[in-house]
């Protein structure tokens, strides 16, 4: 909860500065990079926290913060800066954030279903995390690659 306010908060903010669909590819590209960055070293950082002899209960809440921290901020910073993407007038605005949400809401709800139930018994943890890495530089990628050329950012088109 603490990732989704600082990444909502941020994701607004960044939203109003020159925003494009490539600048947005890069949100994705830095996710994926901190994604995948927690997956390499997840083991050091586990072994320290836990060296620390601290209280079962804060040491997990210590290392996932250390661990997943930045990249959910990050990914976090998705859902308003696609609003900002999204709204074409003032009249829709509420709309268009309602149905970006709901896609985000019902995204993490079947994704944490599929974790929890599935890709768990299927999976190693590692293996679930360098796979929405890739997958989240796959939408970077095709973010930046498949942006037009000659797009012009909202604010420089009038729209607010």
């Amino acid at each position: 909860m603490l990732a989704l306010s600082f990444g909502y908060l941020l994701g607004g903010r960044w939203s109003t500065h020159d925003p494009s669909t490539k600048r947005l590819s890069w949100l994705f590209f830095g996710a994926s990079i901190l994604l995948g960055l927690a997956a390499v070293i997840a083991a050091p950082v586990m072994q320290w926290v836990f060296d620390q002899q601290l209280d079962p209960r804060y040491g997990a809440l210590l290392a996932s913060f250390l661990l997943f921290l930045p990249a959910s901020v990050v990914m976090d910073m998705v859902s308003p800066y696609c609003v900002r993407l999204s709204v074409s007038n003032a009249e829709s605005s509420g709309k268009t954030a309602g149905v970006l949400y709901f896609v985000s809401t019902l995204g993490s709800a079947i994704g944490t279903i599929m974790t929890s139930f599935y890709f768990v018994v299927w999976l190693e943890v590692n293996q679930i995390i360098t796979a929405l890495a890739v997958t989240m530089l796959a939408a970077g990628i095709l973010g930046f690659t498949r942006a037009p050329a000659n797009a012009v950012s909202v604010e420089k088109a009038g729209v607010a």
